[in-house]
């Protein structure tokens, strides 16, 4: 969903998509920490998930609107050049699987050859299929030891001419990965797409520091084209080089994918949280919390978030975007947030919501703090159920232990915050004509929200 997407999940292993991208390489010779590109409205989750790996990123760059690929790494290219007199870039989308990191970097030494002689280097996967959902790469004629010219980005075939691409073995899939100097990439930029690189040139130059992110002037960006580094540069250059890698790669684009890449049991099933089976093949089946029964069936996709059921053929997994498109038609909430939406004190899960009332969970890590506000429509009654709270309501500032609760009336100024070093856990109940997130005034927050 639009404000949890993926890169944010654990899919298949112990650390989200975003966390493995991030220490994917940690501690390897000539690479540092790394430099994050993101939404603004990820930036909480972004920083916290960092910590949570223990990774110290080089800045997180806040994107006010989304445009495309081309020029997140241009601000990412200027920005580094700043900093490093010789910058180069290894460009890396945070929602890609790689199951074997050492084979990849050996890709990486090889593409460097490359780089030094001026290439901007695009990864090619060895194709194990004919798979008509990724752009492929025609290789042309050898550079160097394991790298060749790039003669012909394709988009995505249909199923014939995909197949007709394996059977040549002169294709390679578009991992959308890249290595190439950052000064490389800012010459190329100036040749092919100068509206690109003057408009992010402008909007870092107008870049304001937010705690501990960077914000990239609004107006500025907004002027940015938008368009995908495929096509404003790669497809354009005659300096771009491509280095086949086999490592075990997946953008995990669909359910399917999820499956593929992820231990299964005896059966081909792959389960995750309170799942019971009997007698059942070749399922991906995830429950966030109830429990999920399946009996004699095969093949199917089933994932419960709590408020929304998938079910799908796994063959049928990657059609969920039609899907996605109608609901956002119909005006849906479900696809932009999950029941529990995270933010940078914690996070709160929806339990029930009725005519003029919400039940909300809220969970406030150790030592932080809500902002203090009001609301104009809404009384809250908080009950703490884990933990010490610290409240501030009106003029007064008490603390509340487990099993006690207080009343927060309309239009009062109050503030939560979990002095304790354990998990703050709260059940908040919302009264009254108007329970929108809209309806909060802010006077102080220590996240700069004000």
């Amino acid at each position: 969903r639009s404000l949890y997407p993926k890169q944010f999940h654990r899919l298949g292993g112990e650390e989200s998509l975003l966390q493995a991208t991030a220490r994917r390489f940690s501690g390897a010779e000539g690479i540092r920490e790394p430099l994050v590109i993101c939404n603004e409205e990820h930036r909480f989750v972004v920083a916290e998930q960092l910590r949570e790996a223990g990774i110290s990123p080089a800045g997180i760059y806040l994107e006010p609107v989304p445009r495309n690929t081309a020029p997140a790494v241009a601000i990412a290219a200027l920005a580094l050049e700043k900093k490093y007199s010789q910058a180069c870039l290894l460009v890396m989308p945070a929602d890609h699987r790689i199951a074997d990191p050492a084979r990849f970097l050996a890709g990486i030494r090889v593409a460097g050859e490359a780089v030094d002689s001026g290439h901007l280097v695009t990864f090619g996967i060895q194709p194990t299929s004919p798979h008509t959902g990724y752009g492929y790469i025609r290789t042309g004629s050898p550079l160097s030891a394991g790298s060749f010219t790039a003669a012909e980005f394709v988009e995505k075939p249909d199923a014939e001419t995909a197949a007709g691409y394996l059977k040549s073995g002169d294709y390679l899939w578009n991992s959308g990965m890249f290595l190439m100097a950052a000064s490389d990439f800012i010459d190329q930029l100036q040749r092919y797409a100068p509206q690109i690189l003057a408009a992010c040139r402008d909007a870092l130059d107008k870049a304001e520091q937010d705690l501990d992110f960077v914000r990239i002037d609004e107006q500025a960006f907004s002027a940015c084209p938008s368009d995908s580094i495929d096509y404003a540069v790669m497809e354009r250059s005659e300096r771009v080089a491509v280095v086949p890698v086999d490592a075990g790669w997946s953008d995990i684009g669909s359910w399917a994918a999820v499956w593929d890449a992820s231990q299964r049991d005896d059966a081909g099933n792959q389960l995750h949280g309170d799942v019971v089976v009997h007698e059942c093949h070749d399922n991906l089946l995830i429950s966030e919390d109830r429990m999920i029964a399946a009996l004699g069936v095969s093949g199917l996709v089933v994932v419960d978030t709590g408020d929304v059921v998938l079910v799908a053929e796994k063959g049928a997994s990657e059609d969920v975007k039609q899907l996605v498109d109608r609901l956002k038609a119909e005006g849906r909430d479900e696809v932009h947030a999950h029941r529990r939406v995270y933010r940078p004190w914690g996070a709160y899960q929806g339990v029930d919501r009725g005519d003029r009332f919400q039940v909300k969970r809220l969970i406030v890590k150790p030592g932080a703090k809500l902002s203090l506000q009001l609301h104009h429509k809404r009384s809250e009654h908080w009950v703490v159920v884990r933990g010490k709270a610290r409240v501030t309501r009106g003029e007064e500032v008490f603390t509340l232990s487990e099993d006690e609760s207080t009343y927060i009336p309309v239009e009062t100024r109050h503030s939560l915050e979990n002095p304790g070093p354990e998990t703050l856990e709260i059940i908040e109940v919302q009264t009254g004509s108007y329970l929108g997130e809209d309806d909060i005034e802010r006077f102080a927050d220590r996240y700069g929200r004000c």
